[in-house]
C-alpha cells in the first residue's frame, strides 16, 4: 500500500533534498585509531553489500539512541566542557548484562548544544574518555525532530491519541517529518563511520530512530541489527492513521531482532505487518518470527528491568536515611501513598486526584489520616496539551486540599520540582503504597523501583533502627494500561478512566492486612529482583546474535528505493535465468522436458484477463510442435478452462487442478489418476465451508471437479486468517479417515484427493520419458507460487536418483520473482518468462510429428 510519501524518490534522505550537505570528514584524524574506525576516509557509499573488511576487530556493541549517557556543563573558569556518565541512563545500566570485556560504542546526541568549532575537540574527548560518537543536531534541526515530530506526531498516536481537530492534537506536518528523517540520516552517518558490519551488533533504541535500520541495511545488507521499542505500539486502526506508516514500519522489518515490552504492543505490530504487507508470522521454537523477503525478522517480547545495585547504593546514602527520618516525622500517624509522574498528558494525574477525592468522601474515617505525596517530574515536551493538564492538576489538587484539608493537614502534596534521586528512594521506602494510573504508558519503571526501596537494604535499616528480621510490605495500584502491569501479579490492576475502581482499589490497599501485603511484596521483589536490567540486555543480546547467525549462508540482493529499501535474502547458488545459457544448452540436447504454471507465470496474476496472450500461445505452439520437446502447462484451474484457453495449441500437454487430470495433446481425451476415484469427501466438506463462509464475511468457496477451495483474501485479515486456522483444524479432524488432504495456502484452505499434486505430475512425466528408452536431457520447470515449489523439489529429487545408464540431464528450476525458492534460477516477471521461451522457439527446428509417434508415445504413458 503506497502513502502520500517520498518512497518513489531515488532517495529520501538526498541531501540536497533535506538540506543535508555531507560533511568533508568522517571523525576527526585525532580519533581515527584501529578498532574504532572502520574505512575512516570514507566508508563506502554503494548500496548493496558493501560490507568493510575488518581486520584483528574483536566484537562490539553499538548502542544507538537518541541521548548519549552522559551529562555535560559548561565549567565557569576555564569555559570548557566537562562530561560526566549519566548513572540513570538504561544505556549505561545494561552494559551489566554483558561480559565484562565486551566492547562497547555509545552513539548519539548531547543534551547542550556544541559550538562547531568545539565539535570536534568534544568528539574527540568523548570518544575517548567514554567510548561514545557525538551525533551534533543543529538546534533548529533538533527543535524540528524532537520537539515536532517525536513529540508532537509519533509521540501522541503511539499513545492513542489522534489529532481529530486542530485542538486536540498537532495534524501531520510534512516537514517535521523531513526533518525527522534528515536526523535519522546522521545517525546513520556516525555508526557507518565506526562500525565493523563483520562484527558488531548495532542495538537501535527507540521511536527516535524508526527509519534507521533502513539507512543502515541499505549500506550493510548484512549488518546485525536489533530495535527495541520503550513506548507503546498502537494497533492498527490507530497506527495506519499515520500517513508515512509504510516507512516506519519497513525500518522495524529492517532489522533481524525488534523487542516489545509486552505482547500487546507486540500483537499491534504483527496485526500491521499483516493488514499493510501481507505478513503473516508463526512461532518457531518458542520465538515470533516474520518471513520478509527471505529474512525472518524476529519478534521480541521482554519488559525492561531496574538496575538493582545503582537503587541499593542511593539507599545507602547517609543522605536518605536522613531524608527519611525526616519523611516518618512529617506524616506520622499518616498513610502516604505516592505517585511519581512525568509532566504528561497521558500519566493521568488529575485522574489520580479524583479518585483520592471520592476515597476521603466515601470513607470519612479515612480523613486526616491519608496523604497523597504527588512527585512531579519536568516535561520532556512542550505544547499547549501538557499545559493545560499542568492547569488542570493544581486546580484540582487544590479543590481537594480546600474541602478536606486544614491548616496542618492537606491530603494533597504536589512536588513539582527536580527531586533528587535521594529524596525520591526516601519517599518510595517510607509510602505504604505506590499509585500509577498513567492513561497509556510504554513500560514505566516506578513501580520496580518503589518494590526495591520498599524492600530496603541492611545499611539502610541499621540506621533506621528497623530490625532484620522485619517482614517487609508493599501495595501497588497500577494502570491496565502499562507496560509493567502484566509482570506484577500482586498489583491491584485498575482502569484509570473508573474513578469508582481506582478509589476503591486505594481503599484495598490501605485496609488490606499485612500479612497479604507481605506475601504481595515477595512476589513483587523476587521478580524484580531475577527479571533486572542486565537480564533484559543479556537476553535480548543473546536472541540478537540467534537471528544473525546465518547471515552469511546465503545472499542478499537490496531493492526498493529511498525509504522503501529492503533486502532479499536468496540461496547462495541462486541467479538469474539468462536467456544465452538456457538457449545454448537448449539447442545440444535432444530430448527435452518442459513444465510451466500458468497463473503468476504466463499471465499476471493482477490481471483481470485470465486468457493467455497471441504472444503466449504463438510461443506455447512453437514449442509443442518440436518433436524433441514435451511442453506440459502444469495449472490448478480446472480442464475446461485450460483447454478453452489453450485450444489453438494442438500439440500442447495440459495437467489440470494439479495433475489429477493430464492430456497430452488437444485431440486426445482425458486421463484421470489412478491414486484415488472416491470423492465422496466433497459432500462432507462443502457445508462446513459454506458454514465458514456465511460467518465470515468478504470470503468465497472455488468449486473444483476433484477440489473444494476456501478463499479469504477479501475478508478482514485477522478475523480471515483466524477463521482459517479453525477451517483447517476442523477439516483435517472430519476427515482423518477419508483419502483427501487438506492445505492452507495463501490467503486460502484447500481440500484436494491425497497424493495429488504439481511434483507428482512431473515425476510421472519425467519417468514415462525414461521408460520410452529416449531420457529427457533437458528439464525446464517454470513456476511462481508454493505449489510449483513441489515441482522444483520432485526434478531435482528425480535426477538425483542413481542411474547406471541415463547421463545427469541439464536442469533449468526457475521461480518468478525474486524471493526465497527450491528453484536455482528466478525471473522477474511474466515478461521475462515471454522472453526466455521465444528464445527457445526461435532456437527450435518446429516438425509436425506423425500421428504414429504420438500414439506410440502416448501408449507408453498408459
Amino acid at each position: 500500500m503506497e502513502t502520500n510519501s517520498y518512497t518513489n524518490l531515488s532517495d529520501l534522505a538526498n541531501e540536497e533534498l533535506l538540506g543535508i550537505f555531507p560533511t568533508t570528514s568522517a571523525l576527526p584524524h585525532v580519533i581515527r585509531k584501529r578498532g574504532i574506525i572502520s574505512n575512516f576516509d570514507g566508508y563506502s557509499r554503494t548500496d548493496g553489500d558493501s560490507d568493510t573488511t575488518s581486520y584483528g576487530v574483536r566484537e562490539r556493541k553499538i548502542l544507538v539512541a537518541n541521548m548519549l549517557p552522559l551529562q555535560a556543563r559548561r565549567d565557569p573558569h576555564t569555559g570548557k566542557w566537562c562530561f560526566s556518565q549519566d548513572e540513570d541512563s538504561i544505556l549505561l545500566q545494561l552494559k551489566a548484562g554483558f561480559p565484562s570485556d565486551t566492547e562497547i560504542l555509545y552513539v548519539g546526541s548531547l543534551k547542550v548544544e556544541i559550538d562547531a568549532i568545539e565539535q570536534e575537540e568534544v568528539a574527540t574527548k568523548l570518544l575517548e574518555d567514554f567510548n561514545c560518537v557525538p551525533t551534533f543536531i543543529p538546534h533548529d534541526l533538533q527543535k524540528k525532530f524532537y520537539l515536532g515530530f517525536c513529540k508532537q506526531q509519533i509521540w501522541p498516536i503511539f499513545h492513542y491519541m489522534l489529532p481529530m481537530c486542530p485542538y486536540h492534537g498537532d495534524r501531520f506536518d510534512r516537514s517535521l517529518w523531513q526533518a525527522y528523517v534528515s536526523v535519522n540520516k546522521k545517525f546513520a552517518d556516525k555508526v557507518m563511520e565506526v562500525i565493523s558490519p563483520e562484527d558488531d551488533y548495532v542495538w537501535i533504541h527507540d521511536y527516535h530512530l524508526m527509519v534507521l535500520p533502513t539507512f543502515l541495511r541499505k549500506h550493510f545488507n548484512r549488518v546485525k541489527l536489533g530495535f527495541f521499542l520503550h513506548s507503546p505500539f498502537p494497533s492498527s486502526e490507530i497506527y495506519r492513521t499515520l500517513p508515512v506508516r509504510d516507512e516506519i514500519l519497513r525500518g522495524f522489518l529492517n532489522c533481524d531482532l525488534v523487542g516489545f515490552h509486552t505482547f500487546d504492543y507486540a500483537r499491534h505490530f504483527l496485526s500491521c505487518c499483516r493488514r499493510m504487507f501481507g505478513l503473516d508470522y508463526e512461532s518457531r521454537r518458542g520465538y515470533i518470527g516474520l518471513d520478509y523477503f527471505g529474512r525472518t525478522v524476529y519478534i521480541k517480547i521482554l519488559p525492561v528491568g531496574v538496575h538493582m545495585g545503582r537503587l541499593e547504593s542511593v539507599l545507602n546514602l547517609p543522605a536518605t536515611s536522613t531524608k527519611l527520618k525526616e519523611i516518618r516525622e512529617k506524616f506520622k500517624g499518616k498513610k502516604v501513598i505516592l505517585g511519581v509522574d512525568d509532566m504528561d498528558i497521558f500519566k493521568g494525574i488529575s485522574l489520580k486526584f479524583l479518585a483520592l477525592e471520592q476515597l476521603l468522601q466515601q470513607n470519612t474515617q479515612l480523613r486526616r489520616k491519608v496523604v497523597l505525596v504527588q512527585i512531579v517530574n519536568p516535561a520532556r515536551g512542550s505544547g499547549k496539551n501538557v499545559q493545560e493538564e499542568k492547569n488542570e492538576m493544581y486546580l484540582t489538587a487544590q479543590r481537594i486540599n480546600e474541602v478536606y484539608g486544614s491548616e496542618s493537614y492537606k491530603p494533597v502534596i504536589l512536588i513539582d520540582r527536580h527531586v533528587p534521586r535521594y529524596e525520591k528512594s526516601a519517599y518510595y521506602a517510607i509510602a505504604e503504597c505506590c499509585i500509577v494510573n498513567a492513561v497509556r504508558d510504554g513500560m514505566n519503571l516506578i513501580p520496580y523501583k518503589y518494590v526495591v526501596c520498599r524492600q530496603g537494604t541492611s545499611n539502610m535499616d541499621k540506621e533506621m533502627g528497623i530490625a532484620k528480621d522485619t517482614a517487609r510490605t508493599s501495595m501497588l495500584v497500577v494502570s491496565e494500561f502499562i507496560g509493567c502491569s502484566p509482570s506484577l501479579s500482586g498489583a491491584l490492576r485498575v482502569n484509570p478512566w473508573d474513578t469508582d475502581a481506582v478509589s476503591d482499589a486505594l481503599n484495598l490497599a490501605l485496609t488490606i492486612c499485612d500479612i497479604e501485603k507481605h506475601v504481595r511484596h515477595e512476589k513483587h521483589y523476587k521478580y524484580v529482583k531475577t527479571h533486572d536490567v542486565a537480564y533484559w540486555a543479556r537476553s535480548f543480546v543473546q536472541d540478537l546474535e540467534r537471528a544473525c547467525q546465518y547471515h552469511y549462508n546465503k545472499q542478499y540482493y537490496g531493492i526498493g528505493l529511498g525509504l522503501g529499501f529492503r533486502v532479499v535474502s536468496l540461496s547462495p547458488c541462486f541467479c538469474k535465468l539468462a536467456i544465452d545459457c538456457i538457449v545454448s544448452a537448449y539447442k545440444c540436447t535432444k530430448r527435452r522436458a518442459i513444465f510451466l504454471d500458468y497463473d503468476g507465470t504466463l499471465v499476471p496474476k493482477t490481471s483481470i484477463i485470465k486468457t493467455p496472450s497471441p504472444e503466449v500461445l504463438d510461443v506455447l505452439s512453437a514449442l509443442s510442435s518440436d518433436p524433441k520437446n514435451t511442453v506440459f502447462i502444469v495449472s490448478g484451474r480446472g480442464r475446461d478452462s485450460l483447454s478453452k484457453w489453450l485450444a489453438p495449441c494442438e500439440m500442447l500437454s495440459i495437467a489440470a487442478e494439479h495433475g489429477y487430470f493430464i492430456r497430452w495433446n488437444m485431440t486426445d481425451g482425458w486421463d484421470t489418476s489412478s491414486l484415488t476415484a472416491d470423492l465422496d469427501w466433497k459432500n462432507v466438506v462443502e457445508p462446513i465451508m459454506k458454514s465458514y463462509m456465511e460467518a465470515t464475511d468478504g470470503s468465497t468457496i472455488e468449486y473444483k471437479e476433484t477440489a473444494l477451495v476456501w478463499h479469504h483474501q477479501d475478508a478482514d485479515p485477522d478475523f480471515g486468517s483466524c477463521q482459517a486456522k479453525e477451517l483447517l483444524n476442523h477439516l483435517e479432524s472430519v476427515l482423518s479417515n477419508e483419502p483427501a488432504i487438506v492445505l492452507r495456502g495463501q490467503q486460502i484452505v484447500e481440500v484436494k484427493p491425497q497424493g495429488v499434486s504439481k511434483g507428482y505430475v512431473t515425476e510421472k512425466v519425467l519417468r514415462t520419458i525414461t521408460n520410452s528408452n529416449e531420457p529427457a536431457d533437458f528439464i525446464m520447470c517454470i513456476g511462481d507460487d508454493r505449489s510449483d515449489e513441489d515441482m522444483f523439489e520432485s526434478i531435482l529429487s528425480a535426477v538425483s536418483a542413481p542411474s547406471t545408464t541415463c547421463a545427469i540431464p541439464e536442469i533449468f528450476a526457475c521461480t518468478v520473482g525474486c524471493k526465497p525458492s527450491k528453484a536455482k534460477y528466478y525471473l522477474d516477471d511474466v515478461g521475462d518468462v515471454v522472453k526466455i521461451l521465444r528464445g527457445l522457439a526461435n532456437a527450435s527446428c518446429p516438425k509436425v510429428p506423425s500421428p504414429q509417434a504420438h500414439i506410440a508415445f502416448e501408449s507408453t504413458f498408459s
